[in-house]
């Protein structure tokens, strides 16, 4: 198959005062003119998309959620938990932040430099065989620099006794999630250069392709990726596995099950999550959590109980799916800008692999606080469903207080960490709004 530039593309390649055709400026013009009817369109859409995109977020999110006063950590953390968590904010911040350097140079190199058509050019074999190569190419490429600030932070979680993995098993597991990260990236690319090759609009298949398959993704993810990194069993009979699905009842919830993650085999750390929708949601706690009081592991599942009720997932696959359909159609639109400072002529070239992926890079990093506000709002949403439903405040603020020394949470993030990494309120935050909670409700302050 040969492969099919756009017009406007194809003209780009043409020697200076002559299309491709040979015929003269008629056939440049009326290139230039479809090319720019092209992108009005695309950018009609793109603007009609973000509308709905910023309606959906606006109404779906809880913005009037319940909070508490300013947060005070020494009101409920001692000094030394104080200290240690100042401590290990500090050995984890240059590393972290060395990380994103490195993505922000790579994806910088791909987007502003003919670095990625370069490599990728010597590259042999069918368009899609390519296309495949170069995501495996520049993914490996950009790991040989991320592996060591990796094994950095690694080291750093063992030193504080949050990992329990040895070098194999941690190996393993990023192995693992570099696979699913190649694999959906793949499924991705190989249809977006497909359709450019075909479709002169290739960004309307395309917005629609990427929103079905961001809510398949998420729809499958449960049941076919999670396994691939823990084992999951249904919690044993007992009366916290009662008291669990008696409180989904109560709530409204329905549950078929609760399952156990076995995450003490690589983590201390203490948490659960609900994930998929429709029927494959599912609530699912750590193990480790298990060894917490009752009350407190039934308060950290009506916390989940709550993304459940108000169907936050969906909500949250569905914002997402919209993202990713507006980000073809933004891909469109910036590609034309970028395509002559990455070397290639059309995103139907398969050595646009790399542009693409580094534009992809740069969308998720600048969407990343605005999903961390969105985010920190429905989590608060969360932790007053589960006051509602247990109406036990002691106890929330014991359990947070536990998974924040446990997890040694971030007591007070400075301003840069909050606005780019923090997608919960912060241990204080909770405890003063759960006493919050309290004044309004008529319970004894905890």
């Amino acid at each position: 198959m040969s492969e099919r530039l756009d017009e406007d593309d194809a003209a780009d390649t043409a020697p200076a005062g002559r299309t491709e055709s040979g015929r003269g400026d008629g056939r440049e013009v009326d290139a230039d003119a479809s090319g720019g009817r092209l992108r009005r369109e695309a950018a009609i859409a793109m603007v009609l998309l973000g509308l709905v995109i910023l309606a959906v977020a606006v109404f779906s999110t809880p913005w009037q959620v319940l909070t508490g006063g300013p947060p005070d950590p020494a009101a409920d953390f001692s000094s030394a938990e104080i200290a240690r968590s100042q401590a290990f904010d500090a050995a984890t911040t240059l590393p972290s932040y060395l990380a994103l350097a490195l993505t922000l140079v790579f994806a910088g190199l791909l987007v502003a430099t003919p670095f990625g058509a370069t490599v990728l050019g010597r590259l042999k074999g069918p368009w899609w065989l390519r296309v495949i190569l170069g995501i495996i190419v520049i993914t490996a490429i950009v790991e040989v620099f991320r592996w060591p600030l990796g094994m950095w932070f690694e080291t750093i979680m063992r030193d504080y006794g949050l990992s329990i993995q040895d070098w194999a098993g941690w190996s393993v597991d990023r192995l693992k999630g570099m696979g699913v990260e190649v694999f959906l990236l793949c499924l991705m690319l190989l249809a977006l250069v497909a359709l450019a090759r075909k479709v002169r609009r290739w960004w309307i298949p395309a917005a629609v392709g990427a929103f079905a398959l961001t809510l398949v993704a998420s729809f499958v993810y449960p049941v076919v990726f999670e396994p691939m990194f823990n084992e999951f069993t249904s919690m044993e009979q007992g009366s916290l596995r009662t008291n669990l699905l008696d409180l989904a009842e109560r709530d409204g919830v329905p549950v078929e099950d609760v399952l156990v993650a076995d995450a003490s085999r690589r983590t201390t750390a203490l948490n659960a999550y609900v994930s998929g929708f429709g029927a494959t949601r599912r609530i699912v706690v750590y193990d480790n959590l298990l060894k917490a009081p009752p009350a407190e592991v039934e308060l950290v599942v009506a916390h989940e109980l709550g993304h459940a009720k108000y169907n936050d997932v969906l909500y949250g696959t569905l914002i997402g799916g919209l993202g990713a359909a507006l980000g073809a159609i933004l891909l469109f639109l910036v590609f034309g800008a970028i395509r002559r400072r990455t070397g290639v002529t059309s995103i139907a070239d398969p050595r646009a692999v790399g542009a693409v992926m580094g534009l992809m890079t740069i969308g998720s990093l600048i969407m990343g606080p605005i999903q961390n506000v969105i985010s920190r709002h429905i989590e608060g949403r969360a932790d007053v469903h589960a006051l509602d439903l247990t109406k036990d405040p002691a106890t929330f603020i014991a359990m947070q207080k536990r998974l924040a020394v446990t997890n040694i949470s971030d007591l007070s993030p400075d301003a840069v960490e909050y606005v780019l990494y923090v997608s919960h309120p912060s241990g204080p935050e909770r405890i003063a709004m759960a006493r919050s909670w309290a004044k309004l409700n008529g319970v004894p302050l905890p």
